[in-house]
């Protein structure tokens, strides 16, 4: 269910770490801390994946029935799940992480979420003498299985210094980029660039179609040119093959932009485009394409 694929790990003092959310993302990524050699109690809303996980991952892991219980000793904990709501939902009230973590543990969120939840629970996390770190992730479920995220964070120093080795588990990269609520701005930004190099590869295989070229052919060919990046690289032959089911899910997608275009309107950034291509992703989720990874905006053409 969360299988990761081999790697060689930096050696790292072992510690007693928790990690909450055991989806695509998270579970890879507890996976990685546990090869590590660190102690790994996991929490997951639906207890068969924390059980799942535990079995996949051995003796170092267990499982708990609320994050309060997960979080018990530790002194890094991870989280990933899925919004706002998710968040607080693991973090607040008394079952909530908050509620049994220790003085000075750390609190690392790799969800993709607002900055302002990141900045109100690295507020609540500082007034109960706790730290939070939010730690956005880029790099798909192919990252986090290959230990290749690349990590953008917001929050203090100190606290950052202490969670990076332990994060390296399953990073290639992992930057601390401001103060609270940075990270998920800088994930933001990631976003915008994605919408529009997806909806301009989009596009460009569509009219190279109508025109009868070989496509593959002049991927092969436009890849060594200034038109490469990772998406003509990785999902380019997949568009022409027609083929969807490579992780990162359209209706994620449009949450991400979603956050995107509610922090713009508060800051002002013009961005037609990303707004454009958000429109274009509710088209191929009324086409039932809910699932298939953020390349199908190319179904819709």
């Amino acid at each position: 269910m969360s299988s990761i694929n081999p790697r060689t790990y930096e050696s790292t003092p072992a510690q007693t770490v928790a990690f909450l959310g055991l989806g695509v993302m998270g579970g890879p990524m507890a996976g990685h801390l546990a090869k590590a050699g660190h102690s790994v109690t996991v929490y997951n809303r639906t207890e068969a994946k924390a059980r799942a996980w535990v079995d996949e991952f051995g003796a170092p892991g267990r499982h708990a029935a609320t994050p309060r219980e997960a979080v018990a000793g530790a002194t890094l904990v991870f989280c990933c799940v899925g919004n706002d709501d998710d968040l607080r939902g693991v973090t607040l009230g008394p079952d909530g992480a908050f509620a049994g973590m220790r003085a000075g543990a750390i609190f690392v969120d790799h969800t993709t979420a607002s900055a302002d939840v990141a900045r109100e629970l690295y507020a609540a996390a500082q007034a109960l003498g706790l730290q939070f770190v939010d730690a956005p992730v880029s790099g798909g479920q192919a990252g986090a299985q290959n230990g290749a995220l690349t990590v953008m964070c917001g929050g203090d120093a100190a606290a950052f210094d202490a969670v990076k080795p332990a994060g390296m588990a399953f990073a290639k990269a992992f930057t601390l980029m401001g103060a609270s609520g940075a990270g998920q701005l800088t994930k933001m930004v990631n976003q915008i660039c994605i919408a529009g190099l997806v909806q301009g590869l989009s596009e460009a295989i569509a009219f190279g179609q109508k025109a009868g070229l070989d496509m593959n052919q002049v991927l092969e060919v436009i890849g060594k040119g200034a038109a490469q990046s990772w998406q003509l690289d990785n999902r380019g032959k997949t568009m022409v093959a027609d083929k969807f089911d490579f992780g990162f899910a359209v209706d994620w997608m449009r949450k991400d932009l979603g956050l995107v275009l509610d922090e713009a309107k508060s800051n002002g950034a013009r961005l037609p485009v990303t707004a454009l291509v958000d429109q274009f992703y509710a088209d191929v989720q009324a086409m039932g394409g809910q699932r298939w990874d953020t390349s199908s905006l190319i179904k819709r053409l």
